[in-house]
């Protein structure tokens, strides 16, 4: 990519920037009644993290509603590993791993027996279960809380637990909307470095968030601002030695 050129997101771009990509949406408008929420939004991402910056507001929650099937549109498309998520939606859905911002974790059952239930979901029992939640609770430094009750954690392990039940369906696609909401600054910063490590380890994370400390220099960001994807590139390629806060501020007015 040509560092002197500017990185605005325009559909000709859709494709050439990582070859071949785990999550694709192309034209994709939705709006309330008569409020436009998201605008001709485009982009196409692959292995690696990947943040989705935006003030409040901006389109992220609904943008994340429409890539987990709860909200439709009849414009553009959503391909998620290779299946397009109108056609065929099960087999498109098997392939995310979805952290919401809204914690669903069973406040009276301990992180084992969370786990085992959603593995339980997903058709995972016995001895697979067991193997993979001890798997997903080691990546997420939780194998020492596995036989905790969830109420008695704290913000940052109630998150990782919800990372490692996202995980344990071996997802491609992991999404997470605002997902250190509530947490304190220890937390916050343990929970990207983990997400970041999943990032490294080949996983595709779509990190939905206001907070431009959350995203690396090196990471891929996708500025939204009104419904409208206004940048897309790498960090450093995008702020040309600016702080992200500052080039971010300047894009969108918005206040962190």
């Amino acid at each position: 990519m040509d560092d002197a050129a500017p990185e605005t997101a325009s559909s000709s771009q859709i494709g050439r920037r990582v070859t071949p990509s785990t999550l694709a949406v192309e034209g994709v408008s939705y709006a309330y009644s008569k409020k436009v929420a998201l605008d001709d939004v485009s982009f196409s991402i692959a292995s690696g993290f990947t943040a989705l910056l935006g003030p409040n507001g901006a389109g992220k929650s609904t943008l994340f509603a429409l890539l987990t099937h709860l909200f439709t549109t009849p414009t553009g498309r959503i391909e998620i590993a290779g299946h397009d998520l109108s056609r065929t939606p099960r087999q498109a859905l098997a392939k995310l791993g979805i952290v919401f911002q809204q914690s669903t974790l069973d406040l009276d059952l301990t992180v084992q027996q969370n786990l085992t239930y959603f593995a339980a979901l997903h058709g995972i029992a016995g001895r697979t279960a067991r193997i993979r939640i001890a798997e997903a609770l080691e990546r997420l430094n939780m194998a020492d809380r596995a036989r905790e009750k969830v109420r008695a954690l704290n913000g940052g392990h109630r998150r990782r637990t919800e990372i490692a039940r996202a995980l344990l369906h071996d997802p491609t696609v992991l999404l997470l909307d605002e997902p250190s909401v509530g947490l304190d600054a220890a937390a916050r910063e343990a929970i990207t470095a983990h997400v970041h490590d999943l990032a490294a380890d080949g996983m595709t994370v779509l990190w939905a968030t206001h907070l431009t400390d959350e995203i690396y220099d090196t990471d891929q960001c996708l500025i939204l601002h009104q419904g409208k994807l206004i940048e897309y590139g790498i960090v450093q390629n995008l702020t040309k030695g600016t702080p992200l806060k500052d080039h971010f501020l300047t894009l969108t007015g918005a206040k962190q």
